[in-house]
């Protein structure tokens, strides 16, 4: 009886340690092929966005000829904040098919009437045209008549905070449907001030589920974060931070991190300098694979992949190695427009921007 409990125990015990090797192996292992699987899922993420008509907002030119960003031009000169809210502007707009501009008295208003009130959103209308040609909102042409006002934003917070010497706080989120389908969700926020330096964070939700985020800030402490999410999951995310010495003007890398799918590459900063980064697959570290990051460029706050400005050289434990952009493939290209594009200013927000502006002043 105690040798068959022995022999048991003694199968069990040679089973439990090939268990936990196996699974070793396998999560070192199983770094290229999780590479390969979530570049696939982000590529499919990418192809939808792309294809979809909220990434025309996004791609649509930030500025019209002849409209500017109100933050630049406000004209309050003492320390007093002035404000617009989205109670001061709300309504519903028309695009002017036929619209008198007289070059003396430009106003966008010019171009567009108030066709009704709104007791809780500000609603703009305008063709489809004009916004994919953003140089012609303001030029007048006979054709214009037969344009249909199927470009709608529906405008559902707005808070400006301005003063020319002492800075912004603003907030804008709306959404937005071209030809009677919706195009996704927008929202921007963003501040600036000499002690808490210049905050921006924009986020666009697709219609299919898809959202893309970016957030970046200056001072003392710089972070840069952008991400991608397809339904609950991060397909990618890449965020850095830096710190700004006593002694330095200069802002200094402290942390590091890209995450595509379940695959975590990071570097921390160690006790003289940054430490070497590590790659995670699903939270295991894979002890037999190297990363080393080069950095292209150093002529800004942020140094990364999404900005041109980093590259992540990969070595696999079979002693194969690839970089991040050749991973990526056509990938990051798109990654890079995305964020170009969030991280601008958008001609939607423009739009609303310049006409709250022209309500305001008109009223005072």
């Amino acid at each position: 009886m105690k040798t068959k409990s022995f022999y048991l125990a003694l199968i069990l015990l040679s089973f439990i340690s090939w268990s936990c090797t196996n699974k070793d192996d396998v999560s070192q292992a199983s770094l290229k092929t999780s590479i390969s699987k979530n570049v696939q899922e982000l590529t499919s993420t990418l192809d939808g966005i792309k294809a979809s008509a909220g990434y025309q907002v996004l791609a649509t030119p930030g500025s019209p000829s002849g409209v500017s960003m109100s933050k630049v031009y406000s004209p309050v000169i003492d320390s007093t904040f002035n404000s617009i809210v989205l109670a001061d502007i709300m309504g519903e707009y028309d695009y002017n098919k036929s619209s008198n501009y007289k070059k003396w008295k430009f106003s966008l208003l010019n171009f567009f009437s108030k066709t009704a009130d709104n007791a809780t959103q500000m609603i703009v209308r305008l063709p489809e045209e004009k916004v994919k040609k953003p140089w012609t909102l303001t030029r007048y042409v006979a054709a214009d008549t037969l344009l249909t006002n199927n470009y709608v934003l529906a405008l559902n917070d707005y808070q400006y905070s301005f003063n020319r010497f002492l800075g912004w706080d603003y907030t804008m989120a709306s959404t937005i449907n071209i030809k009677n389908v919706d195009a996704g969700a927008l929202k921007i926020k963003s501040s600036n001030s000499r002690a808490a330096g210049y905050k921006f964070n924009s986020e666009f939700a697709f219609a299919n589920g898809s959202v893309a985020k970016c957030d970046y800030s200056t001072g003392d402490t710089a972070v840069a974060t952008y991400a991608i999410t397809n339904g609950t999951k991060t397909v990618y995310e890449e965020k850095y931070t830096a710190i700004k010495a006593a002694t330095n003007s200069r802002h200094r890398e402290n942390y590091y991190a890209l995450t595509i799918g379940d695959v975590q590459i990071i570097r921390n900063s160690g006790i003289n300098s940054l430490d070497s980064a590590k790659v995670y697959v699903a939270g295991v570290l894979q002890l037999k694979s190297k990363v080393e990051i080069v950095d292209v460029a150093t002529d800004s706050v942020e140094v990364s992949v999404t900005n041109h400005k980093r590259e992540l050289k990969i070595t696999f434990d079979d002693g194969t190695s690839s970089t991040i952009s050749s991973l990526l493939g056509t990938s990051v290209t798109t990654i890079r427009d995305l964020f170009v594009a969030l991280r601008q200013t958008y001609f939607t927000a423009n739009v609303v921007d310049v006409i709250a502006w022209d309500i305001y002043i008109n009223k005072k």
